[in-house]
């Protein structure tokens, strides 16, 4: 699909890896409509970049249906927003499960729903997941962020099918460590030795690409976390012995320790 004179519906335009994908999408020639919670932090990046601004906290369902009437006109959504999900499931609250399950997974869902119809009805758009390759194989102290992230990556592969033949392609985005940006990053969190990372304009490159080339699943992390997480996903005892050896239980741990507060 064209990107330059669409408009790009963007959420979570205030993190780290949604400054960068706004940033792409500017210089392809896209018309921005950037959302996320902080007005202070979207309203200089839309003003340099030349889009507009919507707040919205997805973990309100109303805001979701706001959202979705004002960036009515967008034809590439991309939905990137997410919260940390780290950390073992009997720590967290009822409310704090609910909060992550709603922008992790929920809203990306009910955007789809919602934003869609009009697509079809134009005969052309686009619907990015930005996943993550914990949606392709468990690890430990994940299994909140997992079930969002396996369950993101079922709903954008079927919703492909579904919208085959209608003009509106979808794009699953999975990438693995983020080194420069994003939860992880944020968290400052050191990995196992061996294990690389990627930048965020890498997974901005990449988000271009699966909208331009309608490319069902990318996953964009060094060859090593790609195999590892296709092995895994097929056999998951085997990931489950190799990553206690490689000692990702106190990565978890320093991962959820650093996410505590952003729950």
């Amino acid at each position: 699909m064209r990107i330059a004179g669409t408009t790009v519906l963007l959420t979570g335009a205030t993190g780290g890896i949604g400054q960068t994908l706004a940033r792409a999408f500017a210089a392809k020639g896209a018309k921005l409509l950037l959302t996320g919670r902080r007005e202070e932090v979207l309203r200089p990046l839309a003003e340099r970049l030349g889009g507009q601004v919507i707040v919205a906290d997805l973990a309100e369902r109303s805001d979701v249906e706001r959202l979705v009437e004002e960036a009515a006109d967008a034809r590439i959504v991309i939905a990137n927003a997410a919260l940390p999900a780290s950390g073992p499931v009997l720590d967290y609250r009822t409310e704090e499960l609910d909060r992550a399950l709603d922008v992790n997974l929920r809203a990306p869902i009910l955007l789809s729903r919602l934003m869609a119809p009009r697509m079809v009805e134009a005969g052309s758009g686009h619907l990015v997941m930005i996943g993550s390759l914990s949606g392709r194989t468990a690890s430990p102290g994940a299994a909140l962020y997992n079930a969002a992230k396996f369950g993101l990556r079922g709903f954008a592969l079927g919703l492909r099918q579904d919208l085959h033949g209608t003009g509106v392609g979808v794009s699953l985005v999975q990438p693995g460590f983020v080194g420069d940006a994003g939860m992880f990053a944020d968290a400052g969190t050191s990995l196992p030795a061996g294990i690389r990372t990627v930048s965020s304009r890498r997974v901005a490159a990449a988000t271009i690409r699966a909208v331009e080339r309608n490319r069902a699943e990318v996953n964009v992390a060094p060859l090593e976390l790609r195999l590892g997480s296709a092995i895994g996903g097929l056999f998951p005892s085997i990931a489950e012995r190799a990553q206690r050896g490689a000692g990702a239980g106190a990565t978890s741990r320093q991962l959820a320790d650093g996410q505590r507060e952003k729950r």
